[in-house]
């Protein structure tokens, strides 16, 4: 049995990744006494963020960029909270045939999530 889920990912500029995350997908950001990393929480989720100046941008990464699929209980929900906060969707939400609705956003960082909510 999976109990959570944790991801590691290299941003370009920790400060900003981590204001993102906290303002448009309300994750708390965690000091975690190494100044390259922060980590990312929210529910069953933790994004282990490392500061990586000079990494390739992930916004370079094509379809390597994708990096997470979270399934939440109110898809319009969050779609509202992250396109009200400025953030990057591909488009709406949308009922697919595999019995989800889904929506993808890119972070600040250029990372691409997708979010689906059964149906």
């Amino acid at each position: 049995m999976i109990t959570s889920a944790r991801f590691v990912i290299a941003v370009p500029d920790l400060a900003r990744s981590a204001q993102f995350y906290r303002d448009v997908l309300g994750f708390t950001v965690h000091e975690i006494g190494d100044p390259g990393w922060r980590f990312y929480e929210r529910d069953a989720v933790i994004v282990m963020a490392g500061e990586c100046a000079d990494a390739i941008p992930p916004r370079e990464l094509g379809d390597h960029s994708y990096f997470a699929y979270l399934e939440v209980d109110d898809i319009d929900a969050i779609y509202a909270r992250v396109t009200a906060a400025g953030a990057e969707a591909f488009a709406p939400p949308v009922d697919e045939p595999w019995g989800m609705r889904e929506f993808g956003m890119r972070t600040i960082d250029g990372h691409r999530i997708r979010f689906g909510q059964r149906l």
